[in-house]
């Protein structure tokens, strides 16, 4: 049975791998806040509660994934911020929350989702292609954007540290009908998902520390 770990499934994107997973068979742990984690128990998975923007929160999470032995990880987390389309500066507050959750979190919760895997195991963060620099032609989000590509660079980071311990991959899940990605996008979230899904399930160490779109595809960073 292929066990998963899935940070940041209180909706979303990160609720549909618990769904997806669950189908498939796998034993599920998820984080959710507060609230949410009664939707994802209710798909039969095993929900604790988890800030990833609050520093005792995410402190929790190490010892209970001690001795998992997790086939894969994948740290779903994210918020867009406010909706920009040019240079307009962000708030403080609004620049912190964003990347509390899409960078510090995960600069938290990446060495403890390491060591909950498996030899061989898969940590996966969700990115997004408007992280992109390389591919860039847009300064919509730009907050956003930076989060993102400061996110690849953890990903990246991690992938240097855990060469040999396991495969280590950023994921652009497409452009998907979700709240952040709102209603004229091209993908559902159960299609995002599952392709994400066929992608983690056929990395191989040439994949090791990069930045795969939807069906595989590498993005430049």
């Amino acid at each position: 049975m292929q066990k998963v770990l899935v940070i940041g499934a209180s909706r979303g994107i990160g609720l549909e791998f618990v769904r997806q997973y669950r189908e498939a068979g796998a034993q599920v742990w998820a984080t959710a806040r507060g609230e949410h984690c009664a939707a994802v128990q209710a798909l039969g998975a095993t929900c604790w509660e988890l800030d990833v923007a609050d520093a005792a929160s995410a402190s929790s999470l190490s010892w209970r994934l001690d001795g998992l032995n997790l086939d894969a990880a994948i740290y779903c987390a994210g918020l867009y911020g406010p909706d920009t389309a040019g240079l307009e500066p962000p708030t403080q507050a609004d620049f912190d929350t964003v990347m509390h959750v899409n960078v510090l979190g995960a600069m938290r919760l990446l060495p403890a989702m390491a060591e909950g895997l498996k030899p061989g195991g898969t940590l996966a963060v969700l990115s997004s292609v408007m992280a992109s620099i390389g591919g860039r032609s847009s300064t919509s989000g730009w907050l956003y954007r930076a989060s993102k590509a400061a996110l690849n660079s953890v990903l990246k980071d991690a992938a240097l540290a855990l060469q040999g311990r396991a495969l280590c991959v950023a994921l652009h899940p497409g452009w998907v009908r979700t709240d952040m990605g709102g209603p004229a996008a091209s993908l559902s979230v159960q299609e995002s998902v599952a392709a994400q899904r066929r992608v983690l399930a056929g990395l191989s160490d040439k994949d090791h520390g990069g930045f795969l779109g939807p069906q595989g595809e590498a993005i430049p960073w």
